[in-house]
Parts: C-alpha cells; structure tokens; sequence
C-alpha cells in the first residue's frame, strides 16, 4: 500500500462556533482557535477540520453559503484566518477547510440572479422543473429534513431542488460554468496555504436528471438512489482533481451516505484519481431506523462488528481508503449513543478511543470526544433546539401530522444535532470558561467533572488517554498500514481483531457491554498467546484469566 502523511494523520474536527470564543458574544471564533492552539499541540494530532468558516446567513450554520470567498462576520476577519493558517503550520498543524459543493444559501448573489428570468445567465447555474400536470412538484422526492425536496417559484413559475432546506437552492453541477467556479472557489482558498477539503455531501453533486419518483418508505432524503453516486459524479472528481492537483498539494476527504464498498473503491482508489479518502457515518447511524432516523433502532455487537467489517476488509484489502468517523457535529455524542455516559463513562470514553485508533482508516476526532463529553440533558422543549432538521422535524410530525408533542421530543431528545454542538468544557469557570458572555447554545452541566483542565491535571483521564493512543499510533505504522482480521465473529459482547505488518501482529480486544465478558482466543488466530504484551488497557492491570470486565479495552503486541 502506497504510504501517505494523510493516512497517518490523526485529524481534529473543531467546530469552530463552539469551540472558544474570544470576544464575549458568546460565539466561538477564530481568535479563541488562537487562544487555545496550543491545546491543540498539546493533544498531538496531525491536521485541523474546519466546518464552514464562509459568510452565511446561519440557517444551516454555515452550509448555507452567502459567499466562499469571504470570512462569516461572528468568526473575524480574513486577516484572523490568515493568523490562524499561520499558527497552525508553525506548529506542523495541517489545516482542513470544509468545502460545500451541491448548493448554496437562496441569499448568495448566483441564485438571487436565477430566480429573476430563466434568460438570466445565472438561471442554469441551478437545477429548475417545471410543475406535473396537476401542479404537484416533478417528483415525490424529499429533503434531508423531511419535507418535498422540490419549492415553487413565483418568478419563473418553475420548481427548483433542494436536497436540504428550500434556503439551499442545489447548484447544477451538469452545467460546466458551475463547475469552473466550484474549482476556482478551491484554487482560492489553496492559494492562501490550506492544506486540503473535507468536500460536503459530495456524492450527491450528480443527479438523475429524468426525477423519477421513488417507491421506497422513506422520510428524510426519499428518493436518494436517485441523487446519491449519480451518474456523472466520478467524471466530476476526476475533472476536479485533474483541475487542481497539477497546482497544489492537498488532500480530499470526501463527506458521502448511502455508499457500499464498490462505492468507496471507486471514490478512493489512487488510479481512478478521484478522492483520497471518504467518510462516511454509517457507523454512527446504527441506532437510527433507516425510514425515519430520529426512530431509535436497537443494534448489536453483531451489528457494529458487519458494519465495520464491510469498510475494513472488502474496501481496506482493495485499496481503498477512509477516514474513522464515529463522532461529528452532525450526530449525538458516541459515548451516549454506543457506551455509557454514566457509571461507565469514562472506560466507554476510552474504549471508543481505541476503536478508533486501532483500525484501518485516517482517525477524525470530534472536539470533546477526547474527554468524553456527553449529551446535553435539558434539551426539554423544541424552543431549546437550535438545529434546523430537529425544528423541520418536529414541525413535520407535530404541526403537520398531530403526533404526540411530548413523543417527538423525546426522539428529538436524543438524536439532535446540538448534543455535539453545544460549548467546549474548558475548566470549572462561568460557562466552562468558553466565554465570559451568555453561550449560543447552553454549556452541559457536568463540566465542573468534564473539562480540559481535569483531563490535564489527570493522569488517567480519558484526555490523557488519547494522547497515549495518538503517540502509539505515530510510532507503529501496523496501525496504518497493517492488515485487519476480525475475530471472535460470534461473541455477542466483545469485537476482536487483529492487525498484521510483517512478522508482526497486534490483538485489539473491545468489550462493547456492561457486563463482564469471557473470550478464548483460537490458537489458528494467534499461536503461544502467553507471549503477548500489554501496549494499551483502559483499566488497572488485573490478570482475569481471559475475562474482560465492562467496556474494558485491551491492545496487545504480539510477534511471531
């Protein structure tokens, strides 16, 4: 396998509206990225994520964009960007952009031209239909947040597409002209010294332009075999990167849904240069039942054991590539989705930890997760929500259909989006020292117990703990670049594995329940186990005699 310093990255999404906010409106910004830098060293990772940093009107927090070219006013300033490019590379720190290529706000100037006159120029740079016979919207295709993908406009007398909100007008990729702009947006921004996109939504840039109905029982994104892995969406990645890559070093990480492995392998194999790697959240998403995600879904250790052998042994062995991608500022915190927030909060934390840091694939840590932050608690009423598909949501079901206010909001409870989102737990000050004014989105409570400064100033904390992982990390390329065989296929608590590189093997062994679990390694697997030692546990050293106590995580080396 081809060796590269993005598949050995460790990458930090950081939020940046949560993340410190340096002016006291309660914003997170980039001079509260400079306050904390140094943080960010501290922790050892390799690159930085930014999610959208562009002007916007804030329906979507960003990916609505008003302009690429220019700084969101809350953040700062183009000079601010330039400081914190500047800091991040005198410390070795990459610096990832978010890119949003498949629509733009209703606000920006391209689709308040298009809307005017279907002889506007800037008309096609969308993608417009016209009404069925009766009025009805060209297709019964719907957005992301539940409601038709299809609006009305007045002007034209025409419907436009929009796979999220109708104020994110999709951009009509089939149209060459928008495509230059998308890539001189990118050249932009790589001529300032970024390092490299995390492309939103990108499978979704091509669709099937006869708008076919869909006969699946689907609430959000109905429709979707219809505008996921569209039919021109690899000529479009080729033409990009052949566009840019013959000026700049970078690297792509691309934001995809609703793929399979050939899927990925097509996206991420070196000679169909296209992306270098995809992310993809279906991991994250196994709670979620696949016609209405704020369903809860029971999952299982076999489950999560199927979904991860389908990225790390039918697209890993093929030469593929993929970021790790359990936690995001699109899901709830994984520790109180997958582990345990209480009792076992902090064992949980660090097994999620080693889960990630342990397969095949580039790690993307979301800002928290290395503390083990939690969920938010008092999200008790939809005036408490700032997301805008938990407010779509909960209007759908209970102004639209009558459900049950107080059954929805438990669904919104725990599935919303500002479980990821709400502020950074810095120390024990006001507001968890995020800022000194009244925080966009309320602190969680247990920041007096969850902060960075304990996580310091503990030895054993989950903080201390990625750091450890990170460092094991750079210092064996097995974890890179070696082989993966899951084991233990039929234990109903614990996911196994092993990692080869050269004569060298390493066992992963990840008790994913509370309650105390027995194993037997096979002696096909790996011969003379008593030879093994000890790299990474996440409690005190006990000899159990092949027993793992609850959400016990254990890494051994082991050589042949």
């Amino acid at each position: 396998m081809e060796r590269t310093y993005w598949k050995e990255s460790i990458i930090y999404e950081l939020y940046t509206r949560s993340f410190k906010d340096s002016n006291g409106d309660g914003i997170g910004d980039l001079g509260g990225i400079l306050e904390k830098i140094d943080y960010l060293d501290y922790l050892g990772i390799d690159a930085v994520w930014l999610p959208p940093i562009y002007a916007s009107p804030n329906i979507d927090h960003g990916y609505d964009v008003k302009d690429y070219r220019a700084i969101q006013p809350e953040y700062g300033t183009m000079e601010d960007f330039h400081s914190v490019l500047t800091a991040f590379h005198q410390r070795n720190i990459k610096l990832v952009l978010d890119f949003i290529p498949n629509h733009t706000s209703q606000e920006h100037e391209w689709f308040q031209q298009a809307k005017t006159s279907k002889d506007n120029p800037y008309h096609d740079y969308y993608i417009w239909q016209q009404a069925k016979s009766d009025g009805s919207p060209p297709s019964n295709w719907t957005s992301h947040l539940g409601h038709s993908a299809w609006t009305w406009n007045e002007q034209t007398e025409e419907y436009y597409l929009h796979l999220y909100s109708d104020k994110q007008p999709d951009l009509n990729w089939d149209n060459p002209m928008v495509r230059r702009e998308m890539y001189a947006v990118m050249r932009f921004w790589l001529e300032k010294g970024i390092d490299g996109f995390r492309i939103d939504a990108v499978n979704v840039i091509s669709k099937d332009r006869r708008f076919p109905d869909s006969n699946k029982d689907k609430l959000q994104a109905k429709g979707e075999e219809y505008f996921k892995n569209g039919p021109y969406v690899h000529d479009y990645l080729h033409e990009m990167i052949s566009e840019l890559k013959q000026d700049f070093e970078f690297f792509t990480a691309g934001e995809t849904s609703a793929v399979h492995d050939h899927d990925v392998l097509n996206y991420t194999k070196p000679d169909r240069e296209e992306l270098d790697m995809v992310l993809s959240s279906e991991a994250a998403e196994l709670a979620n039942q696949e016609k209405d995600k704020y369903k809860t879904k029971t999952w299982s250790v076999h489950d999560f054991r199927e979904v991860l052998r389908k990225w790390q042994k039918d697209v890993g062995d093929n030469e593929g590539w993929f970021g790790l991608y359990l936690s995001h500022h699109d899901a709830p915190r994984m520790v109180s989705t997958f582990a345990d927030d209480g009792k076992y909060r902090i064992p949980s934390a660090k097994l999620l930890a080693t889960l990630l840091h342990t397969l095949r694939g580039t790690p993307f840590i979301f800002q928290g997760e290395e503390l083990g932050m939690t969920n938010y608690p008092h999200f008790d009423s939809i005036d408490s929500i700032e997301e805008q598909e938990a407010r779509s949501y909960y209007n759908l079901k209970v102004t639209e259909q009558g459900a049950s206010k107080t059954m929805i909001m438990e669904r919104i409870k725990k599935k919303t989006r500002d479980h990821a989102r709400t502020p950074m737990q810095w120390n024990t000050s006001a507001h968890a020292g995020f800022t000194g004014g009244d925080p966009w989105l309320p602190v969680n409570p247990n920041y007096s117990e969850i902060n960075v400064q304990a996580g310091i100033d503990n030895s054993d904390s989950v903080l201390q703990f990625y750091r450890k992982l990170i460092q094991m990390r750079k210092k064996n390329p097995i974890m890179v670049y070696g082989e993966l065989d899951i084991i233990l296929n039929d234990h109903d608590q614990l996911f196994g594995y092993i990692r080869r590189l050269g004569n060298e093997e390493w066992v992963i062994l990840l008790n994913m329940t509370d309650k105390e679990a027995l194993y037997d390694i096979p002696k096909e697997c790996v011969e003379d186990w008593d030879k093994k030692q000890c790299m990474v546990r996440n409690y005190p050293h006990v000899d159990n005699n092949n027993i793992l106590r609850p959400y016990e995580a254990v890494v051994y080396k082991y050589r042949k």
